[in-house]
This record gives C-alpha cells, structure tokens and sequence, in this order.
C-alpha cells in the first residue's frame, strides 16, 4: 500500500480523489490538507462519506508520502510547493493549470509530464511529476487526437462544448448559484479558453501545423459532465473515420467508440471518454463526452498515479455510470 496526501481536499476535485482513494486496492489516504478546515472531520465538506471515513482535515503535510495530490486554485500549486517541501521520492500530481504548459513544465528542477494518458501513457509511467490536463482540453484532445495522428486536421475545427456547475469550483460565484444556474445556458471565454494553450501544443506533437480551433465554452444547467462536439472537413468515409479512431484508442482502457449516438448520462461518476462519429456530406462531426470531476479531474489523476506506480491501470476507477 502506497501513502497518499491531498492538498485542498475540500473541495470537489479534492472529494472525488478521496471517495476513489477510500476504495483503492493498492493506496491509503495518509492526510487531506485543509487551511480553513483543519480539525474537522472529512464529512463537513463532503456528508456523501458520512459512514465512510472518520478522517479529518488536517493543517499539517507529511512531506515523506508516496504522493502527493494537488488539488488548488490555478496559480496556487506552484506557491504551494515553494512554501512546503516533499521528500525527493514523493511523486506530485497536480490538478491546477500551473504546469501543463511546455514553458511550465519545469518548477524548481522538477519536470512535469503532461498527464493524458492516452497520448503520453510510457510517459507517464516513467514521470515523477504529473500535470493533470484541464477538463475541457481532456474532452476535445480526446476527440482530435486521432486526426491530427493522420494529418487530417489541416482545416478549422469548430468546437462547442457545455459544461456542468462543477466546473466552476466549489465556491459560490454570480454564474454558479442556484437561481442563475437552474433552467439557463450560457457561452463564457468565447474562442479564448485557458486550455487552448494545452490543446494545441498536444495536437502539435502529432501534427507540426493544424488548422485554428474555434471553441465556444458553454455553462449548462447541471451538475456534472462535459459533452463536446467538433466539426471539420473530412474527406474519406464514415468507416474509415471509425477504423481510424479505433486504432489509435485499441490500448486505451478509459476511451471507447460508440456506434450510437451519445449522451453525458452514461458517462456520469465514471473515469471513461465516450466518442462517437457522424458524417454529413464532407463535414466530420466528433462527439465526446467525460464526466469533468473524474475523467476531467481526479478520475484521470488516479488513473495517473496508477500508471506511475505500476499498478493496475484501472485499479480504483471501476466505477458504473447510473443512466437512470
């Protein structure tokens, strides 16, 4: 059993890395860092463990864990680590946007390995840092991928994607209230989004030059997932768009093709990506859907840690999405 920390374990990421922690084959829950909840037990943040856990927050860090979860505002995790030191066998996966990047990747001699497994899985098991990927950049990478592996994503590609009140954190904001969230839908960051950056350096690995991705973030009105769709020009059959995104997902647990169309329910509380694949005329259209707290978050950052300790890769994240 390895030993695991949690810096900002209030939180939603934070409470979803502990629900899958608790129930972990190969990992225990050493300490969950709180700075306004040190003392209290774990179920004043999240009353779904009541019966679970009788773990407290803690104000406290064990420097010598196995790993270390980052969980923090964008902007913190980097301010985190300058102020607390971690032994050098502690394995740090962060969740924030500070080192996804290429120019960030680099901290204080640490190197973080982009953590989507899917595209940098020998990577990541051979990393010591792990910059979790952002959960919009997650859905539409994992729609992409594929074509830009071909050389087929010469052309604009147009994305609109909606996203649940989780996205946007735990703390209130004028957008995430209950009486302007309920019954409303609104774009947000038109064609700006923080996690282009991370979207096209991954999309470059694969192809040197693409076309520019048109994103239009959209909030909608429930709680959890991410459901994206992409268009752009494709010039082959819908059989050969299928066969080719089959074979670049062949070793991919997490990521499967459908033959129907799909929808965020059967994705919900689970670590999976859905894609599905339509053709009208010469116009592809890629659809992906993710829950954004797992696959998006933690789901992904344990599927991580995972990876990097050589465990099974889906040791923690058999999880069943409850469509009804």
């Amino acid at each position: 059993m390895i030993k695991t920390g949690i810096i900002g374990g209030s939180g939603y990421t934070g409470g979803e890395l502990i629900r899958i922690l608790l129930n972990h084959p190969n990992a225990e829950i050493d300490f969950v860092f709180s700075t306004t909840r040190a003392g209290k037990k774990i179920t004043t943040a999240h009353p779904d463990l009541l019966g679970t856990t009788d773990i407290q927050f803690t104000g406290a860090v064990n420097p010598d864990v196995d790993v270390v979860f980052l969980c923090l505002g964008h902007g913190n995790s980097s301010k985190f680590l300058q102020e607390n030191e971690f032994s050098e066998s502690t394995k740090i996966i962060d969740l924030s946007n500070d080192f996804r990047l290429k120019k960030d990747a680099v901290f204080e001699g640490k190197q973080f390995i982009y953590g989507l497994p899917e595209l940098k899985k020998e990577e990541i098991q051979q990393a010591h840092h792990i910059a979790n990927p952002g959960c919009f950049a997650t859905a539409i990478q994992l729609g992409l991928l594929p074509l830009a592996k071909a050389n087929l994503l010469g052309k604009d590609v147009h994305i609109n994607a909606v996203t649940g009140s989780t996205g946007a954190g735990v703390s209130p904001s004028a957008t995430s209230h209950f009486s302007w969230r309920n019954n409303n839908v609104s774009w947000y960051k038109p064609f700006t989004h923080q996690h282009l950056g991370e979207i096209n350096e991954c999309l470059n690995s694969l192809q040197a030059e693409t076309g520019e991705l048109m994103f239009l973030p959209n909030r909608g009105n429930f709680t959890r997932g991410i459901l994206a769709t992409a268009y752009t020009k494709f010039g082959g059959t819908i059989s050969e768009a299928v066969e080719l995104f089959k074979d670049f997902y062949k070793d991919a647990l997490f990521t499967q093709i459908a033959d129907e169309p799909i929808h965020l329910k059967q994705v919900v509380n689970t670590n999976q990506c859905h894609v599905h694949l339509h053709k009208h005329n010469d116009t592809l259209l890629v659809t992906s859907a993710i829950d954004n707290l797992l696959k998006g978050a933690s789901g992904q950052a344990v599927q991580n840690m995972n990876l990097m300790f050589g465990f099974d890769e889906k040791a923690g994240l058999a999880l069943k999405a409850g469509v009804f």
